[in-house]
This record gives C-alpha cells, structure tokens and sequence, in this order.
C-alpha cells in the first residue's frame, strides 16, 4: 500500500515535509460519521460567543474578497500533499465584518454534524487560512470542493494537522480559554502542529 499510493520521501525537501510523514498524490478521504448534503443557498456561518451573534450566508461570503492559494497539507494519519490550490474567503478577509467582544482568545470550529475542533486566534487568524469552496491538484484544476472533503465550503488550516481543517464549517464560536474539540476529547494534541510531531497528548 504505501509503495503504491504513498511515498516515503528521502529526506525534509527543504523543510516542506514534516517528521514521520510520506507523501500522496492521492486525497484520501477521512471522515468522523455521515458525509452531510446540502446545497450552496444552506450554507451559513453562524458565529457566537465573545463576538457580535450573526451569520453569514453563502451570498454574504460570495460579496466579499476570493483569495486563491497553493500550499501544502498534512494529515495526522501521516500522509502530505504538496501544492494543493484552494479558492475561498480568506480567515481576515472574514473577521474584517466580524466584532469580537473583549476576552476573546480561542474559536470553537463547529461544522453540520456536531464535529468541532478548537484554534487559538493567532492560529485562526492567519493569511493562508480559508474558508474553501473550490479545491484543484493544480491552479488550472480548480473546481467545486466535492462534498466527501468538505464541500460545500470547509476551513483550511494549512500549517496544522488536517483535522483542524474542519469540514463542512457552520459556525465560529469565541471563548475565553482553549477548549478542547472532537479529536482532542479523544487523544489528539490541542494543538497539532505537523512540524513539531504533535499528533497525541492533551498539550496544555
């Protein structure tokens, strides 16, 4: 199996791979329960806590600026792609139109499902983050994010694990203190940072 759809590289190519992780063409598809469907006018962006209540619509996110970028992802499962191209509003382009109230120093990602998974705001709010709707293997193959990795609209974290990258996005909740989400609950680092190896243990 791994001589076939994955590969070991031979060393870091230049820091772009982290420890313990092989290559992929492929995109393989990991997900916790049922793959939600619903179309583009369903989509909303509910967002609470320590942040003015309101929610974005698909039409909402559509007026405002799209953001194309290339970059490479990691999954706690250990497999990379490189140069993936997403297309979406971009983590500041978004809280641009969003008030946070005073306090606020971590969002609670909740996604259709129930999943959810917790970033500190300096990790949330990052130019490479996006909420994605489109996704290519390369700039000209960019198409519509097919459901099964998220689509219609995920978050994309690159410079953490995969499963920070939440599929499905539909709602942003600001607290006061880290929390732990689905994954973390269940072994997974509160973190995840690929380049640092952390995939398990609480991290406080």
């Amino acid at each position: 199996m791994l001589g076939r759809f994955f590969k070991k590289p031979a060393d870091d190519m230049d820091g772009r791979v982290p420890p313990g992780q092989t290559l992929t063409a492929r995109f393989p598809v990991l997900t916790y329960g049922p793959v939600p469907r619903y179309a583009l006018e369903d989509v909303t962006v509910r967002i609470f806590g320590l942040a003015e209540e309101q929610t974005f619509r698909w039409s909402d996110l559509q007026a405002m600026e799209q953001t194309t970028l290339t970059y490479d992802i990691h999954c706690v499962t250990h497999w990379s792609k490189l140069d993936t191209t997403w297309t979406g509003v971009s983590v500041p382009e978004l809280m641009r139109h969003v008030q946070l109230k005073p306090g606020a120093t971590h969002v609670m990602v909740h996604s259709v499902g129930g999943y959810t998974t917790n970033l500190s705001l300096d990790d949330f709010v990052r130019d490479l983050n996006l909420l994605a709707y489109r996704f290519g293997e390369t700039p000209d193959t960019v198409a519509p994010l097919e459901t099964e990795h998220g689509g219609p609209m995920r978050l994309v974290v690159p410079h953490l694990y995969f499963w920070k990258s939440a599929k499905w996005i539909n709602g942003l909740e600001f607290i006061s203190a880290d929390a732990p989400g689905f994954w973390e609950r269940n072994g997974y680092h509160m973190r995840g940072d690929p380049f640092k190896d952390e995939r398990y243990g609480d991290g406080l």
